[in-house]
């Protein structure tokens, strides 16, 4: 029998109609600026002979019941063990004023998962390809380095699953950051780097 390659599906943040989700000054949208980063990502994956596809190609936002539907109906087609899922976002710290918050994250949802081990490897590209001196913000309690909450992407879908909170676009700084080529480049590749090197260790 043909061993089926995993599926690696890539969510994005909200969506053109959604209020706010915004830096200060408008110039960092995340609905399109996350867009742009997983497209890239689904891209690099396909070139690199993964399957990647994305979640929502819609503009607009798609509910997370639907998210969770269409992420869910790839399980039950491939097998949940078959199937990674990142969703990508940016970070926020107010609402519509610059905040002093700062730096990068990744979400699981409670409790030990495969998802803990997809965050592990994203980690480790993160430390690897932001800049020296990035916040890399992290919650050790259980033994690892993401951060939990029953997030709906996360709790609802059936296979592993991490949520990605990439600088924070009301912060000055890691807005300039988002926005330069070099910021750009970094974020697609750590994502890029941190799923081969998740499916390398059998995530």
């Amino acid at each position: 029998m043909k061993k089926i390659m995993k599926k690696i599906l890539i969510d994005n943040g909200h969506g053109s109609n959604t209020p706010g989700k915004q830096s200060p000054c408008g110039r960092l949208r995340e609905y399109k600026y996350c867009r742009e980063i997983a497209a890239e990502v689904v891209g690099r994956l396909v070139a690199a002979g993964y399957e990647a596809e994305l979640v929502v190609p819609e503009s607009a936002d798609v509910s997370l019941s639907e998210r969770c539907r269409r992420v869910n109906s790839v399980c039950n087609r491939l097998g949940a063990g078959n199937v990674l899922l990142v969703s990508i976002h940016n970070n926020a710290a107010g609402c519509g004023a610059w905040m002093s918050a700062r730096g990068w994250e990744a979400w699981t949802s409670k409790g030990q998962t495969r998802g803990d081990l997809l965050a592990e490897a994203l980690y480790e590209s993160a430390r690897r390809r932001l800049p020296a001196g990035t916040k890399i913000r992290t919650d050790f309690t259980d033994g690892d380095s993401d951060k939990e909450s029953d997030f709906t992407i996360l709790k609802r879908t059936a296979c592993a699953a991490c949520l990605t909170e990439n600088m924070f676009q009301d912060n000055r700084e890691d807005m300039e950051y988002l926005l330069s080529a070099e910021g750009r480049e970094a974020i697609v590749r750590l994502h890029v780097e941190g799923i081969i090197e998740a499916l390398r260790r059998g995530v």
